[in-house]
């Protein structure tokens, strides 16, 4: 049996595997548009309901770990379902994960919801049905093998199951003659699906809108060719996916009381493909994995083909570092031989006052300071003092002794010679 065939969600047989858990089931959560609007979180459960998983079908196990990756401030789960159903206890098992959850369930059928799916649905806070789907209800079935005995005690089994099954569709619809519409295999459009009771309306729900996808991060499943060179594009996006995947701590996989769980935005794997889309300049949102890359690829050959080149704004030039380093250190010495050669300039014209007798040596320092305060001032200040005004002669010494000096100078105080 093939992928096509009647099983079309199914991957096994000679249909390739998925690249990504993602292709069939889904989480996304959308921003709030304003404050007062509740945080809604998507999930997509397309696909059979299996307790194996992985690429056999959606199991509970599945569900939690989305259902653990939620962000705590999310109060309302939009479910949309399109699923031919399954085993049967891990679809009762989805039913009452969702059940438990803080959050608003509202199950939108957006095509089949059969068997095991329309359990899950009918156990939804809300069941609404998209115009055009059906819903599915019929009686548990099996495959057993041994004797007589065996096959009588499996029969009591289901027969067991058929009530549980009716149990839930009673609690949501009411009582009803469900022994007769289970062994029946009744199919129900979508307004007969209301009228059973099974759903509670026919409406187009929105979507919350792609933003942040969320999930098991065992779930983000890249499979390259293994001859593919580690230099290459598509190697490169596998690490990335992988490093990003190993940066975010993984969600618990049970929710039973104990220690609490704290929920983590998980990194999946439509982080990197939404990103890779911005960047790239790819507007098709469903651009398969090969198309990225061969984008990304064109990208990274464009740029090892083209010299990037600097340019910088008018008057603005560009200078080596150690030219840089040079200037600076010229600079600096040049501004302390100026500030050598105005203190000199300044102590000149303090000593030219003082030596034509404009100021008083007392008074030196005290214009050599308003010199530095205001030269231009202070200069015009020292100019209108007027010359020789201060006795600049020295008192003490003399060259013009005479030989009659020098003799009462002798008498006075004797003259000894050698």
């Amino acid at each position: 049996m093939t992928r096509t065939e009647t099983w079309p969600n199914r991957f096994w047989g000679s249909a390739p595997l998925p690249k990504t858990k993602r292709e069939f089931f889904d989480a996304i959560v959308a921003p709030k548009a304003s404050g007062d609007e509740p945080e809604i979180a998507t999930i997509r459960l397309y696909g059979p309901i299996d307790s194996w998983g992985g690429y056999w079908g959606i199991s509970a196990k599945d569900v939690g770990g989305v259902l653990d990756a939620l962000p705590d401030s999310v109060t309302q789960i939009i479910l949309r379902i399109n699923s031919p159903g399954g085993h049967v206890f891990e679809g009762i098992s989805i039913k009452n994960l969702l059940r438990a959850h803080k959050a608003k369930v509202t199950a939108v059928v957006d095509g089949l919801a059969a068997s095991a799916a329309s359990v899950i649905a009918a156990g939804a806070d809300e069941t609404v049905m998209s115009p055009g789907t059906q819903m599915m209800i019929h009686c548990t079935s099996t495959i057993v093998w041994g004797n007589a005995a065996d096959m009588r005690k499996e029969a009591a089994v289901l027969e067991g199951l058929d009530r549980s099954l009716a149990e839930i569709y009673t609690a949501k619809a009411g009582e009803k003659d469900w022994a007769t519409l289970l062994e029946a295999e009744t199919w129900l459009t979508a307004s007969e699906a209301v009228a059973e009771g099974l759903a509670d309306r026919v409406a187009d729900i929105p979507d919350a809108g792609e933003s942040t996808t969320v999930s098991d991060d065992e779930q983000i499943v890249l499979l390259p060719d293994e001859d593919e060179p580690e230099d290459t594009a598509a190697a490169r996006v596998i690490r990335f996916a992988a490093s990003a995947a190993t940066r975010v701590p993984r969600p618990p996989d049970s929710t039973e009381p104990g220690e609490p769980n704290r929920k983590e935005t998980a990194v999946a794997y439509s982080d990197l493909t939404a990103g890779l889309r911005e960047r790239l300049g790819v507007t098709d949102a469903n651009a398969t994995d090969e198309e990225l890359l061969a984008a990304l690829d064109e990208t990274l050959e464009e740029q090892a083909d083209t010299t990037p080149t600097a340019t910088l704004p008018e008057g603005v030039v560009a200078i080596d570092a150690t030219a840089l380093a040079e200037l600076r250190q010229n600079a600096s010495a040049g501004a302390e031989a100026r500030a050598e050669q105005t203190s000199a300039r300044r102590d000149g014209i303090v000593d030219t006052a003082l030596r034509e007798g404009r100021i008083t040596s007392a008074s030196r320092d005290h214009f050599r300071a308003m010199l530095d305060s205001d030269e231009t001032a202070t200069t015009s200040l020292l100019a209108s003092l007027a010359k020789n005004t201060v006795n600049v002669t020295e008192i003490g010494t003399s060259d013009s002794l005479t030989d009659s000096d020098d003799a009462l100078y002798g008498s006075i105080y004797g003259k000894k010679e050698a």
